[in-house]
């Protein structure tokens, strides 16, 4: 037998070998430990929805407990008073109650008509 042809065959062999013993640790050890590992994070998964949702009541149920009763009667209710009132402003005036109504716009434009613009252009 040729030298080049034992040397091709120790090499496919060789090949052979440690493709077959990868195969098998990946198979027998690495696929079943995935497995298993896969199995615990979808049943841990499965949990921490319904402990968050818990956690999330109870943290809001202690804190309402713990707000002294000054604030819930004075402050908040005050702001809860200014913020509907600029609410229905808003609603009922549209956006004139940020930009002003027609008549202010007027009033500006002519305030300003007699004063000069301060631009080079216009001297």
């Amino acid at each position: 037998m040729p030298l080049w042809v034992s040397i091709t065959v120790q090499a496919l062999v060789t090949v052979a070998a440690v493709l077959l013993a990868l195969g098998g640790f990946w198979r027998f050890v690495v696929r079943p430990y995935l497995d298993r590992k896969v199995a615990e994070l979808t049943e841990a998964s499965r949990e921490i929805e319904p402990a968050v949702t818990r956690g999330v009541k109870k943290g809001v149920a202690d804190t309402l407990r713990e707000l002294p009763e000054s604030a819930l009667d004075g402050t908040v209710k005050e702001s809860t008073r200014q913020f509907l009132k600029f609410g229905s402003g808003l609603f009922e005036n549209g956006l004139s109650s940020f930009l002003g109504s027609a008549t202010d716009l007027e009033h500006n434009k002519r305030e300003n008509s007699g004063k000069p613009s301060g631009h080079p252009k216009d001297s």
